[in-house]
């Protein structure tokens, strides 16, 4: 702990840092699991793309998935393994560099494996299709591909078994941050609705949201039905996680710029919800902070806001054993994930620098940003 806030002290903020370490941890944890079950395990790129960390990442797993072209191509360009993508549509542009570079090329549509199936004859490539098994195992809809009226993937009664003449596997993904008990329940749906097509097919790929590396994961399970998924249908076995990989494994340091009071301590930040952790407000959560507590818990409570000008950029409300001062610097843990992807200028705010923590405790700057990076988006 010492070690890390003396690093921290030092950094440029707002400034995202991933620990090697942690990271290591949930890669040994991926490793033991696909080699007990008999599968392969991608890193979805949607959740942690930081391809600095590729080659370390690509000793463990065995390529990348991409929801399209560019990120097909960054793990073509960075990652030593196999190279997949889905996503809802493709264009007419994209067939070309994807039969390329691809090596798994899912479609979302019956219509669109009709459409591009031909640009793939003599290629490599191992075309998919992405179905619907109707079973809804979350709350939150937005994060629910089998919710009612979803675009994500073809449902039973929409299924055309013509079109297995050009597909060599099924693809589908339904959780989100889930332990193998809603994956079983969702597995026995999958093989109810599509298990009599599997003949014939060399892959099923189970998709992401498998909060594998997650302390309480039920990791026994999960290496159980693949392994007997596989012994029933003879394919092979993918697993596409993106959190899980990155899980736990990474900071957003940012630094207090100002208190002021309404009702309450308000501390001001160089670090927005909005711009550098756009989770916090969209899922929404209250992300962990390194020694603070809920509200009230202990002896001084903040609200923690961003400076940018939108009223609800509030991250959220913590409490610390001291009062907090201008200057000081807060941790912001779980930050490696769906925050450098999705991050943004909004308000001309920059974007935060990367880094690494290394194993050894070196840390090593890996990417910075100034004004060109936001002006360069805009015209």
């Amino acid at each position: 702990m010492e070690l890390r806030k003396d690093i921290f002290k030092e950094l440029s903020t707002p400034c995202y840092v991933a620990d090697e370490a942690a990271l290591v941890k949930n890669l040994e944890i991926l490793k033991d699991v696909k080699e007990k079950a008999g599968c392969r395990i991608l890193l979805a790129q949607k959740a942690f793309s930081m391809f600095s960390l590729y080659p370390l990442i690509e000793k463990y797993l065995d390529g990348t998935t991409a929801s399209g072209l560019y990120e097909a191509r960054l793990g073509r360009e960075e990652f030593n393994g196999e190279v997949h993508v889905y996503s809802p549509a493709y264009t007419e542009s994209e067939m070309a560099e994807l039969s390329r570079i691809a090596d798994h090329v899912v479609f979302n549509s019956t219509a669109q494996v009709r459409k591009y199936a031909g640009a793939f004859a003599g290629t490599h490539v191992s075309l998919g299709l992405r179905v619907n098994p109707e079973c809804s195992t979350q709350e939150t809809a937005i994060y629910d591909p089998c919710a009612p009226g979803s675009r994500l993937g073809v449902t039973a009664a929409n299924f055309d078994p013509e079109v297995l003449e050009y597909i060599d596997g099924l693809h589908f993904h339904t959780l989100c941050e889930q332990n193998s008990d809603a994956f079983e329940i969702t597995l026995k749906a999958f093989e109810e609705k599509f298990g009599k097509y599997l003949d014939g097919l060399k892959w099923v790929n189970f998709g992401g949201g498998h909060h594998i590396t997650r302390a309480d994961y039920d990791r026994e399970r999960l290496i159980r039905l693949i392994r007997e998924f596989k012994a029933r249908h003879g394919v092979e076995v993918y697993v596409e996680p993106g959190e899980a990989i990155a899980l736990n494994a990474g900071w957003l340091v940012t630094r207090v710029c100002d208190i002021v009071k309404n009702g309450m301590d308000i501390a001001i930040l160089d670090a927005s919800a909005a711009c550098h952790m756009p989770d916090v407000l969209e899922m929404p959560y209250r992300p962990p902070l390194f020694a603070s507590g809920k509200a009230g818990e202990k002896a001084h409570t903040y609200r923690l806001a961003s400076r940018t000008c939108l009223a609800g950029d509030i991250i959220g409300d913590y409490s610390f054993d001291c009062e907090l001062h201008e200057d000081d610097i807060l941790s912001f843990e779980d930050m490696a994930i769906y925050s450098m992807v999705k991050n943004n200028t909004f308000n001309g705010m920059p974007l935060p620098e990367i880094g690494i923590l290394h194993a050894d405790g070196r840390y090593e700057t890996v990417k910075t940003f100034g004004y060109e990076d936001f002006k360069g988006r805009l015209s």
